[in-house]
């Protein structure tokens, strides 16, 4: 690539739309940095308590997610995670172990993925430290630095930082993702491109070249506290 490009992300590990995405940005991650910004909409005062209520409302936002992306979500996660009334879910401490894991390793886009596939699929308690440990562990992230680097991250500061980031380029919500060039920052609408990994990379190599105007009307995203359709 003749110009430097970097996608900055601006995500949380919570939000269905970004799960939905995964493959785009694994996919648009061969060509160019990824640099994470996690919003926490389900941090602080948001992070709930599943319930019977918080069920009925994500099943049809995950419903179609999974229609229009072709993401699997597992049994275990709706019949599973999603009837669990002592689990809680909180962006947070996932948000804080991917800053580890990048600060560690630079795998925290790779722990990304890990922990949405353990949220949708597995109907694991990504919220729980032994359960983001384990995770870790899985990854071959060695255990006691991972707790150190878990300990050592100001995730609350990150999380403020994103928000921030996301609403001076003009982000409606999770995900959304800005192509930097030369220092210029272009949101991109990736709603044609979900569940469509291998156009939306043909599309990257060839259209990061151009200055085109930011689009950021994408339907498919989660608000700044919540899923929406």
């Amino acid at each position: 690539m003749p110009v430097q490009t970097t996608l900055h992300y601006v995500f949380d590990p919570l939000c269905g739309w970004c799960y939905g995405a995964e493959p785009l940005i694994n996919a648009a991650s061969g060509l160019m940095p990824v640099v994470l910004h996690g919003g926490g909409m389900m941090a602080g005062a948001n992070r709930q308590k599943v319930s019977a209520q918080l069920r009925a409302f994500v099943m049809p936002h995950d419903r179609r997610i999974a229609e229009y992306t072709g993401q699997p979500f597992g049994r275990d996660y709706f019949e599973g995670l999603l009837r669990d009334n002592d689990a809680v879910f909180d962006s947070q401490p996932p948000i804080a172990a991917i800053l580890a894991a990048e600060q560690l390793a630079g795998r925290g886009l790779e722990l990304l993925a890990r922990l949405q596939r353990a949220h949708y699929i597995e109907g694991r308690r990504i919220a729980d430290d032994a359960v983001l440990k384990a995770i870790a562990a899985e990854m071959g992230l060695p255990a006691h630095a991972f707790a150190s680097a878990l300990l050592e991250v100001d995730s609350e500061s990150h999380m403020g930082t994103s928000r921030a980031f996301m609403a001076s380029v003009g982000g409606q919500g999770f995900p959304t993702l800005v192509l930097e060039r030369e220092g210029r920052l272009q949101v991109i609408d990736i709603g044609p491109f979900l569940g469509k990994p291998d156009a939306f990379v043909q599309w990257l190599d060839r259209e990061f070249y151009l200055s085109a105007d930011a689009n950021a009307s994408n339907p498919a995203f989660c608000a700044p506290n919540g899923c929406d359709l």
